[in-house]
């Protein structure tokens, strides 16, 4: 996401981090046919999960390292799991986190057998860091920290900024989606460079292998037994901070990419898995629909976001779901989203054509670092500010 200075908003649009929060705004009444109702303040939460199977949980990642759980409507005092002293944000004399810190957190399809899940953070060194733990077997409340697993660790020490941040399982196979490396304009020549594990979308099977690897390959990946790394699944990415897996039913999974832009343009990518496999979604050659002054050459067959706007709308796409909650029929089947700086969340129709009938969401919310979804459809929305939100139907007590 984009870099906000303690002066104020006006910074935004020139560096990249996630920033100290602004002053909140209201959020509760809207247009739209929803509302947001207010379900805990954290200390800058970055993201809202439940896992498979228990619907009186919810968890709430804060950015300095806490995972803090809901439960029936009440933020428990103890954390569920407490990284304050693995995550760069909670180093000591760190004023601020910037991008940096304890970004998501992922529960597997079988959590509720094998208790393990899976985060994702910045290490004190700056790298890209995921593990894996394990909760109680008594307690769902509580997880083990003895029961680290280090699962994947991407070096990312040159710059703070463009760390992505996005786990999403799809059945046994972990997505996750990381950052250009920071500076500006891929200073390092990451996105397009395919022996790099940054700028891209990976997958991975996140347990060890027989042959003692902290996790294995899907043999399907575009890059296994090619030139490349076996973990790349897409690539040509900024900063892939939020993305969604959209369960279609009938036909394949489709996956919604919201990539934060340079200095022009924010873009949203859409497309089949089975599409956005080996897919190359432009940048550092492209920002948006336009070719990036001073970026790579056009590498061909580019896959074109289906929405992209200006830096007069916002300054740092975040990327949300497409609705399914049945109680909000005014955005079934919308693919919810939000940009950092607008205070706004927005919704349109996708399609792989194109986006279509793109448009303001009632309630207003300042400072959004994510949505979360639940297993059964339910949406979230958190904000740096503080607050995390249920987006309820207006009508609903």
């Amino acid at each position: 996401m984009r870099s906000r200075a303690a002066t104020g908003l006006a910074a935004a649009a020139a560096t990249i981090a996630l920033a100290l929060p602004a002053a909140a705004q209201p959020a509760g009444s809207g247009d739209g046919g929803v509302v947001l109702r207010q379900v805990g303040v954290f200390d800058n939460p970055t993201y809202v999960a439940q896992p498979p199977g228990n619907r009186r949980l919810l968890f709430v990642t804060e950015q300095a390292g806490l995972v803090r759980v809901i439960r029936r409507g009440r933020t428990l005092a103890r954390p569920f799991l407490d990284l304050r002293g693995r995550v760069t944000c909670g180093a000591a004399g760190s004023d601020t986190c910037g991008e940096r810190g304890l970004l998501s957190i992922a529960f597997p399809p079988d959590y509720g057998k094998s208790r393990r899940f899976y985060v994702y953070y910045t290490a004190l060194d700056g790298a890209i860091q995921v593990d894996e733990y394990r909760r109680a077997r008594r307690d769902p409340t509580l997880a083990l920290p003895s029961s680290r697993r280090s699962v994947l660790t991407i070096p990312h020490s040159r710059f703070p900024n463009h760390n992505g941040g996005q786990l999403q399982f799809h059945g046994r196979e972990l997505l996750l989606g990381t950052g250009d490396g920071g500076g500006g304009g891929d200073t390092l020549g990451n996105a397009q460079n395919t022996d790099s594990l940054l700028g891209k979308l990976l997958r991975i099977y996140p347990r060890p292998t027989r042959s003692g690897r902290p996790y294995g390959i899907p043999r399907s990946n575009p890059f296994v037994g090619k030139p490349g790394r076996d973990e790349i699944f897409s690539y040509g990415l900024r900063n892939p901070y939020r993305f969604s897996i959209e369960e279609m039913g009938r036909g394949p999974d489709r996956i919604l990419i919201g990539d934060v832009g340079q200095n022009r343009f924010e873009e949203i990518d859409y497309a089949t898995l089975p599409g956005a496999l080996g897919a190359n979604f432009g940048w550092n050659a492209f920002e948006g629909f336009e070719p990036y002054v001073g970026g790579s050459p056009d590498p061909g067959g580019t896959t074109f976001p289906i929405l992209a706007y200006g830096r007069d709308r916002g300054c740092a796409v975040n990327g949300g779901y497409v609705v399914r909650d049945r109680s909000l029929p005014t955005l079934f089947g919308r693919y919810l989203y939000a940009d950092y700086c607008a205070g706004q969340l927005r919704s349109f129709i996708p399609a792989l054509a194109g986006a279509r009938d793109d448009k303001p969401v009632g309630p207003a919310l300042t400072s959004v670092s994510s949505f979360g979804q639940t297993p059964d459809g339910h949406l979230y929305v958190a904000s740096l500010d503080g607050g995390v939100y249920r987006i309820a139907p207006a009508t609903a007590p």
